[in-house]
């Protein structure tokens, strides 16, 4: 099948896309330049994260449900904050050491459940995922199987969490359903591919890996989600009633390559898919690509923040939220105190900046769908 969809797609040449196709990206061409205004396209929200001698709060955001924030520095500290969805600082959590109830300093992801008002803390270090309420009281542990190491997990259903199985000697399938009570493996998502690949770079002495940090192969795209297997040449959707269909289909072949370019979504839209081709080396180098749904035709891009008075590209290769919030970046009070009184500043951004001290909290900006 796959080779059926790769055929059809191999006399087709040029820019544009014809419309009853599948998409498909050469991630060795020269695409002509777009240049877009964030603002034009999607709605951002900023949100001012709340300063207390308790809260003192990096800014990495790990999740935002109907009315909670959640977040945790940078460091191994295992302090969990909880702030609403106005900045307010709600509750700090700390598990950390804390024998079966508790988890290393090493989180490597947070999923909130809104509707069961949980949040599952991954710990990668013990390969267990801790389950706690929004009173931080632990309710239960979900043990995992040697050969599994979830690191993008997202919250799929009520029963389920959708996850990418990272363990560094798999072979066969990526994707997986959960079990949020127990978590076994309820699901195994079958792509199609030849051979397994991996985007990690290994140095030459075998002691140590490089990895992409823009990486993103499992994202919510609306009430979907958007599976890259590197090892495939299709990128598919999921959907909520467990449906696999194409959706992206790159050339030339990932497993003609050496080294390979992986083609890699950043940031999708109703409009716009923002991707990235990533050659598989320790630079990673990256070639920004964007397909536009209304031209159908594929661009190199820059998009430009709005909210500045020159010229500042916008980041759009963050951590995806959900279905909602496809881009959750923090900025640092301190830079836009300094951009604040260079005059770079407008809207509300201009006033938010205006309140803060350079050593408050980061204010989290939030890239929505437009609604």
């Amino acid at each position: 099948m796959l080779a059926f969809i790769l055929f059809i797609f191999s006399g087709c040449g040029g820019n544009k896309q014809s419309e009853d196709d599948l998409i498909t990206v050469d991630v060795t061409a020269q695409y002509p330049k777009k240049e877009l205004t964030l603002q034009d396209f999607m709605d951002v929200e900023y949100i001012p994260l709340e300063t207390t001698d308790e809260f003192l709060c990096q800014g990495n955001i790990w999740a935002v449900g109907n009315n909670i924030i959640v977040a945790t520095n940078f460091n191994f500290s295992g302090d969990i904050f909880l702030f609403d969805r106005k900045g307010k600082a709600m509750k700090k959590i700390n598990h950390r050491g804390q024998s079966d109830k508790g988890y290393t300093g090493f989180i490597s992801r947070i999923i909130l459940d809104d509707e069961n008002d949980e949040i599952f803390v991954n710990d990668a270090y013990t390969k267990k995922i801790l389950v706690y309420d929004l009173e931080g009281n632990f309710k239960r542990k979900l043990s995992l199987r040697e050969n599994l190491s979830p690191f993008e997990i997202y919250n799929f259903d009520q029963g389920y969490l959708i996850c990418r199985n990272d363990y560094y000697a798999n072979t066969g399938q990526s994707f997986i359903l959960m079990s949020k009570q127990d978590g076994s493996i309820i699901k195994e998502i079958q792509i199609p591919f030849k051979e397994k690949k991996t985007i990690i770079v290994w140095s030459q002495d075998r002691k140590m890996t490089y990895n992409t940090p823009t990486a993103h192969p499992l994202m919510p795209y609306f009430n979907d989600y958007i599976l890259t297997e590197y090892s495939a040449d299709t990128l598919y959707t999921f959907s909520p009633d467990h449906v696999l269909s194409p959706f992206i289909v790159r050339t030339p072949s990932v497993q003609s390559m050496n080294p390979e370019i992986f083609l890699l979504p950043s940031l999708l839209t109703d409009r716009y898919y923002f991707m990235e081709a990533i050659e598989k080396t320790i630079e990673f180098s990256s070639t920004d690509i964007m397909y536009d749904k209304q031209k159908k035709a594929l661009f190199r891009y820059k998009v430009y923040n709005g909210d500045y008075t020159n010229d500042e590209e916008a980041f759009l290769k963050s951590r995806p939220l959900n279905g909602e919030i496809p881009s959750c970046q923090y900025l640092e009070a301190w830079k836009l105190v300094r951009d604040y009184n260079e005059g770079r500043l407008k809207g509300r951004l201009k006033e938010i900046a205006a309140k803060l001290d350079p050593e408050d909290n980061p204010v989290i900006m939030m890239i929505k769908h437009k609604k």
